[in-house]
């Protein structure tokens, strides 16, 4: 994993006779980075970079996002035709080790996954320790991290063979525990995993199985819920991925890392965003209600904000956006579904948002997170589950980006610097002798 030289630049401080050279680097895609590691050595000055905006951490050969013509790529292949023609665990096994497996890999790593799907019995137990309306991602944070207690033989991170079980334990029981947690919810009994199901179908298997009913699996439900796992497996060096990298650099151990990720991903500006569109369209209330809406979202002087269109990262169009529509539309057609309030005002929200000029000319697209969301609630899952199934999809982005760190002989733990601006040095004065 290295960069290429692509030329240099002189950086010269004014009012100073000091000066430096600070080579360009070139990845395989993408702009130019300088490498300014030695312009404090040499010139004594920081750059200031608040959000990291134009700052990369790291060199990373995982995945790469142009936002201006809407490419996200795995490992070098187009997130449109993973999604087409693979399968969620296919794409694990391409973050994880580099490529797609053929026949006999698959194999070996589906059974890797498959035979770690259940927890530990006495991690059922903490579930008894939340309150029933808890959020899910509350729990999330908990139990994973737990996992730590229960795992002692796979937490040395320089291990690689130990990293490796951590991975599969990881894929394979956050979908436990988020469908526990959802069970827990609502006083049903917890469903155990199946190992003859598929990944998606499985997990959708123990949020909907009951002990009172055969249950039987939808393709077209499973496929959609194994298209949102694909496309929100990883997006390169997002919040919640570069506070796994900072927690792993550490030396803390893998669970640690992911939970560190599942807080991160708790914020409704990141893995909430979906879980933000539904709460946006239950206070609209009903679909008379939108033009109102609309009006207030243009109007400047308004705080109302308009949730799951644009993206800060994708400036003309999101790529997942484009396969989340079409599977979204899927899913209604499969099940049916008609004059049900929020759905018809989702659908009368995007009719707007492809033919108002407003929302042209800004580029205020639907986004995944408006699709992903209306697919989810056609589902029947509950919005507050919603992060945690993005936090699901994503574990196993944050292992691949944690493992990668851990093998990059120049990492160290992170330690991002400031611009103090605080009080200049002073003295303390007897409390008595305060004004």
């Amino acid at each position: 994993m290295t960069s290429t030289p692509a030329g240099s630049i002189t950086v010269t401080m004014e009012g100073s006779n000091k000066s430096t050279t600070l080579p360009l680097l070139g990845g395989t895609l993408g702009p130019k980075v300088a490498d300014i590691r030695k312009l404090y050595g040499e010139l004594g000055i920081f750059t200031f970079d608040p959000g990291y905006g134009a700052t990369a951490s790291c060199e990373s050969t995982i995945t790469y996002i142009d936002g201006d013509e809407g490419v996200l790529l795995y490992r070098g292949y187009p997130i449109e035709q993973l999604a087409e023609k693979s399968h969620f665990l296919e794409v694990c096994h391409l973050l994880l080790n580099g490529d797609l497996p053929n026949a006999a890999q698959y194999e070996e790593f589906h059974k890797g996954v498959t035979y770690h799907t259940m927890l530990h019995e006495q991690l059922r137990r903490f579930f008894e320790g939340f309150r029933r309306d808890a959020h899910p991602m509350a729990v999330m944070c908990g139990v994973v991290g737990a996992l730590a207690a229960f795992y002692h033989d796979n937490l040395d991170i320089n291990d690689p063979r130990a990293r490796e079980i951590a991975a599969f334990r990881l894929i394979a029981k956050v979908p436990t525990i988020a469908a526990m947690a959802y069970k827990y919810s609502l006083g049903q009994p917890f469903v155990y995993p199946r190992n003859d199901l598929s990944y998606a179908e499985n997990f959708l298997y123990m949020l909907n199985a009951v002990p009172a009913e055969p249950y039987v699996s939808n393709p077209i439900l499973a496929r959609a819920m194994d298209r949102i796992l694909i496309l929100h497996a990883d997006h390169e060096q997002n919040a919640s991925t570069s506070t796994v990298r900072l927690a792993g650099s550490t030396g803390a151990n893998p669970f640690a890392c992911i939970a560190a990720g599942i807080a991160a991903l708790w914020g409704p500006a990141h893995g909430g965003a979906n879980e933000a569109v539904l709460k946006m369209l239950a206070e609209i209330g009903s679909p008379e209600n939108i033009p109102h809406f609309i009006s207030e979202v243009k109007d400047k002087n308004s705080h109302t904000k308009l949730m799951g269109f644009g993206h800060r990262v994708y400036k003309n169009f999101d790529p997942r956006a484009k396969i989340m529509k079409e599977t979204c539309h899927e899913v209604l057609a499969e099940l049916g579904i008609k004059n049900e309030p929020l759905l018809d005002m989702a659908m009368e929200m995007e009719r707007i948002a492809l033919s108002d000029d407003y929302f042209i000319s800004r580029k205020l697209y639907p986004n995944v997170d408006f699709y992903s969301g209306i697919v989810q609630r056609a589902i029947g899952i509950p919005v507050p589950l919603f992060t945690a199934i993005f936090a699901l999809a994503r574990t196993v982005g944050w292992i691949a980006q944690l493992n990668e760190m851990i093998g990059d002989p120049e990492y160290k733990i992170g330690r991002p610097r400031q611009l103090f601006v605080g009080a200049a040095p002073r003295n303390v004065v007897p409390l008595a002798k305060r004004g």
